[in-house]
């Protein structure tokens, strides 16, 4: 089967030749980012059985054909940027490991697992792993699948967990949509319309400027353990299908997407976390995570594989006294007023070289922390629906998000709407926050979610 399958592509390998370039700016962030510990994006898919390896290991030829920045290699010259290096045809093994630990552990085993984490500058290092765990014991299985996060975004990353399940189920013939090859010859920076990559010297330095004053004057969770060796740990929160019509349905009516109402939620709880007088304000900063794709030249589309995100960072002065819907509209104007203003296409560099700095000098953040803000959201949530291809694999559960134990937030949000069901992973750094600060703080944001939609908070 694997041979059939690679004969029916090799075709497709023969029109490309071994290419190289360096990363772009966001992909050198990355670079910079992800040996730290952020960065690191892994899907997880638990399946009722086994998984047929000689399905999955034709499957991921074909997809690694389809999108050839996933068979790329980095390598880290010591005076250079990193290079992307693509092989004219995929070269790779599957992992394959004992199913010993639940499925949230494995999610965080994953996470921790960091292949990139001591680049070597005599040694190319693959963007992408795949790992099964199997049980000899429980008819069951769990597929993980790792990406670094310069090479795979979240809405790649979304695409080619469904691109792949299509292809199993197909036992790994022929893929959809052609090879896809915007990424292995630009980044987003050189994608960018010209007209969105104009800012004069003197504005750059004030935007700069204003970033790195809203940075250091912007407070944080209580830190629980500064000192410690961090990990990232995960806490899921899954809403009810009646609560997510609720909760969607009271943002539609308010006019403020659920990233918005997200955002507004967290803020309230961060302030009523501490001891404070009633009044005393204190000031926070919100990252927005939007796809760029439709604003690139030319416009790509979620089967274009590769980093396409930038981030719209706001900060918010909160007393006490503000309702969630306040917040979350609150929230919502901001990066809306950002994005009609291209922000998020024209402070791309801003904020990549701010993140590098940050890396550089983590006293610059309070308690040397490196976190850069209290939460970042996803401007759209993954849309999932199960059908056939997922019922013919036997596949009871998905999740998918990356680590942030280096530089980011305190709280990172991958929200997914399942089936009409919302489904939340909040990744955080640990220990310098706690598995129980953390529940505590997640919990209280379901509860004001779901108290705003019965007008608890009449703003």
């Amino acid at each position: 089967m694997e041979a059939d399958t690679q004969t029916k592509t090799s075709a497709k390998a023969d029109e490309l030749e071994h290419v190289s370039r360096p990363v772009g700016g966001t992909e050198h962030s990355w670079c910079r980012s992800v040996p730290g510990g952020t960065g690191t994006t892994v899907l997880l898919l638990l399946l009722s059985k086994p998984i047929p390896v000689s399905f999955l290991q034709s499957a991921l030829y074909t997809l690694q054909i389809n999108h050839p920045i996933l068979r790329s290699h980095l390598s880290f010259p010591q005076d250079s940027p990193p290079i992307f290096s693509i092989p004219p045809s995929p070269s790779f093994s599957i992992n394959t490991k004992s199913l010993s630990s639940p499925f949230h552990s494995l999610l965080e085993l994953e996470l921790n697992e960091n292949p990139w984490s001591d680049p070597n500058p005599d040694e190319t290092v693959p963007v992408f792993f795949a790992t099964i765990y199997e049980s000899p014991k429980l008819d069951e299985s769990v597929l993980a699948l790792k990406f670094h996060t310069a090479a795979c975004d979240r809405t790649s990353a979304a695409s080619i967990v469904m691109e792949l399940m299509d292809l199993m189920a197909r036992e790994g013939t022929e893929g959809k949509g052609g090879i896809d090859e915007v990424a292995i010859k630009a980044g987003i920076e050189d994608l960018v319309p010209k007209k969105d990559t104009y800012k004069p010297f003197w504005t750059r330095g004030k935007d700069l400027l204003g970033y790195s004053l809203n940075g250091l004057r912007s407070c944080t969770l209580q830190f629980e353990d500064t000192d410690a060796v961090r990990r990232t740990e995960v806490i899921r929160l899954v809403f009810t299908k009646e609560e997510t019509e609720i909760l969607l349905s009271e943002c539609k009516e308010r006019g403020v997407k659920l990233c918005g109402a997200i955002s507004g939620a967290a803020l309230v709880v961060a302030r009523s976390s501490k001891q404070l007088v009633a009044g005393q304000s204190e000031t926070y900063s919100v990252v927005t995570l939007t796809d760029c794709r439709k604003s690139l030249e030319p416009p790509l589309d979620k089967h274009n594989t590769g980093f396409y995100y930038s981030a719209i960072t706001n900060t918010h002065t909160i007393t006490g006294g503000e309702g969630l819907w306040e917040l979350a509209k609150r929230c919502h104007d901001s990066y809306s007023d950002s994005i009609s203003n291209r922000k998020h296409l024209r402070d791309l560099s801003d904020l990549n070289y701010l993140m590098c700095k940050a890396i550089e000098n983590p006293h610059l953040t309070t308690a040397s922390s490196l976190r850069t803000a209290l939460i970042s959201v996803f401007e759209e949530p993954v849309l999932y629906n199960s059908c056939d291809v997922q019922t013919s694999l036997g596949v009871e559960d998905y999740v998918g998000c990356a680590s942030t134990h280096g530089v980011g937030p305190s709280i990172g949000v991958f929200d997914t709407i399942r089936d009409g069901q919302l489904d939340c992973a909040f990744v955080y750094p640990a220990p310098l926050h706690s598995r129980e600060q953390m529940k505590n703080i997640v919990n209280n944001i379901k509860s004001v979610l779901l108290e705003g939609c019965i007008h608890v908070d009449l703003d």
